[in-house]
């Protein structure tokens, strides 16, 4: 049977927590499951270094380690992961065909997990330098910048605790924050003010990421004088904002004006049968925990829904 002739009882799009969780439970289930990811399983979680708030792990977990962890455990319970990138989703009756860049996958479910991809700032050249000195992923590129200066961007939670583990490698590290105090949580801002190779540029956005070939340095502005000065760094880190993956979809679910994706009390969507969980769906609570339950949640409610519609 060829791929596109094959019928998944549940397509999971995304191998973030949500989208995990949801395969463990739909594979235990012992429903016909696939998740698809374009990159690596466990989706943000590998852009920090550890997870130090994830139940069952006192003392923490490195990101890389509970990624892997997921991946095997889906796998496990028989879930098949298909390394591909989604492009758009449409209806066939009551089944759901999701296109990728390797084909099709038809469904008698989904579930949307997608999450989310970091906002750029707009800046002159950051297109130019992205992943050649600018970079959205610290752990992935911080070991590139060994006894070099960086500049990360951004003051909430992800900037902070980058710019933390940054320190490890370069011998200087410039927070840029367009106001003139952190918005990370205290125990980060604590950790960060007694880091002595952590330097901040307050009241200051960044205008233009500049160099030849590589990154040189950046223009900052002052957005209470409008005056402008450059820092010479060799790497620059963007963390000012993150928006959910959910333009593949179309018109044909339901989103709010940001993107995220609306769905009912059983994480269902407007569209019968196709759900959603996670951080596409939740634009306040960015955490690993609530994303596996959501995804447990949605995965409790295909299983239901599978029941209702499709049993012979």
């Amino acid at each position: 049977m060829s791929e596109e002739a094959k019928l998944w009882d549940i397509i999971i799009v995304g191998g973030g927590p949500a989208g995990v969780a949801a395969a463990i439970y739909t594979g235990r289930s012992l429903l016909k499951t696939v998740v698809i990811e374009k990159a690596i399983m466990g989706g943000n979680v590998v852009n920090t270094e550890r997870i130090e708030n994830y139940p069952g792990f006192h003392g923490g977990i490195e990101a890389f380690e509970l990624a892997a962890k997921f991946r095997d455990h889906a796998a496990e319970f028989g879930a098949e992961i298909k390394n591909e990138e989604v492009q758009g989703i449409t209806l066939e009756g009551n089944l759901k065909i999701i296109e990728t860049n390797q084909g099709s996958c038809r469904g008698k479910a989904v579930i949307i997990a997608t999450g989310l991809i970091p906002t750029k700032l707009g800046a002159s050249g950051e297109d130019k330098f992205w992943g050649r000195g600018v970079s959205a992923c610290a752990t992935c590129d911080g070991p590139f910048y060994k006894d070099l200066v960086v500049a990360v961007v951004g003051g909430g939670n992800a900037a902070v605790e980058e710019a933390i583990h940054l320190t490890k490698f370069a011998k200087e590290v410039h927070i840029v924050h367009r106001r003139d105090q952190l918005r990370a949580i205290k125990l980060l801002q604590e950790r960060a003010f007694a880091e002595p190779k952590i330097k901040y540029q307050w009241n200051s956005v960044v205008k233009e990421i500049y160099g030849s070939d590589v990154v040189e340095g950046i223009e900052l502005e002052d957005v209470r004088t409008h005056e402008t000065r450059k820092l010479a760094v060799d790497g620059t880190f963007i963390y000012v904002g993150l928006k959910p993956i959910s333009d593949w979809v179309g018109q044909m679910v339901q989103r709010n004006k940001q993107g995220y994706i609306l769905v009912d009390k059983d994480m269902q969507t407007n569209v019968p049968g196709i759900f959603a969980a996670g951080d596409v769906v939740n634009p306040d609570y960015r955490q690993v925990v609530i994303s596996a339950g959501e995804g447990a949640r949605a995965a409790l409610a295909v299983e239901k829904y599978l029941t209702e519609h499709w049993s012979s």
